[in-house]
């Protein structure tokens, strides 16, 4: 078997591996100043759509995490420009308010839309709101259904919370479309990543918390995927199918072990 390339960029998830509510995992303002240091080529991949980039920005640097808006790929963004390549340009959007505003030129509507986007609406969920996303999947023509990724649940500051996946799966299963998945795990998003990074599979990692969502889509795209014991992490099962490229205690252990990959790989 062939050794596996030398990494040579990062994707890295947001919550439960840089921050966890709203405190920052031990050690991960250090990690992330390393990764500048380093000029190691990265962009943080996250499926959050509670918030836009700009907030993102501004709740990391109130954690001391310095990151710009362009080193952050979420699902809003990866679904305009989706959108926008195929000619659609109205949505309804069962998004939180802050987060319309990533939807650049694409028009929120109520009645006949191109596609209904479904993100992590939290508590805006209830009957009413579902049944009004199914309804108009009931319609002809019938619109896309695009999920902004597939995550069943996140570590809230009070414990676990219901994320998108659940929510689409009921959409789906009632009206009979098939979504779209722009966001994690899906291929499509991790390949826009990619894009974005002008980096090649082979040499890029992916770090995050999520088992399945994180490492699992990663190495269908042909990355390795790290695994942080923070975050939603709750030990691994051992019939999984998923086994991560390598486990770290947390994001703060990322430079040593990135330096001694390097190491191993100049001395092969």
């Amino acid at each position: 078997m062939a050794a596996p390339q030398t990494p040579r960029a990062l994707l890295i998830d947001l919550d439960g591996v840089l921050y966890v509510g709203d405190e920052a995992v031990a050690g991960a303002p250090a990690a992330v100043a390393w990764i500048e240091h380093a000029q190691v080529p990265h962009l943080f991949l996250t499926n959050t759509t509670s918030r836009p980039r700009q907030a993102l920005v501004a709740k990391l640097a109130r954690m001391g995490i310095t990151v710009d808006q362009a080193h952050i790929l979420t699902p809003p963004v990866a679904a305009a420009a989706w959108m926008k390549g195929r000619g659609m340009g109205r949505a309804a959007l069962f998004v939180p308010d802050a987060t319309r505003s990533e939807f650049v030129g694409v028009e929120a509507v109520e009645d006949r839309p191109d596609a209904v986007v479904v993100g992590d609406l939290g508590d805006g969920w209830s009957f009413a709101v579902l049944n009004q996303a199914f309804r108009l999947l009931m319609e002809r023509p019938t619109p896309a259904l695009i999920a902004l990724g597939m995550t069943r649940y996140w570590q809230a500051p009070d414990g676990l919370r219901l994320d998108t996946a659940p929510f689409v799966a009921a959409l789906a299963h009632a009206s009979g479309v098939t979504p779209t998945v722009l966001g994690k795990p899906a291929r499509p998003f991790f390949e826009a990543a990619l894009g974005r990074l002008g980096a090649g599979a082979g040499p890029t990692l992916m770090v995050g918390d999520d088992l399945e969502a994180d490492v699992g889509g990663a190495q269908q795209t042909g990355m390795r995927g790290i695994l942080v014991r923070t975050g939603k992490y709750r030990g691994r099962d051992a019939s999984a199918e998923v086994r991560p490229d390598a486990v770290l205690d947390s994001i703060a252990a990322l430079p040593d072990w990135w330096r001694a990959q390097q190491t191993d790989a100049a001395a092969r």
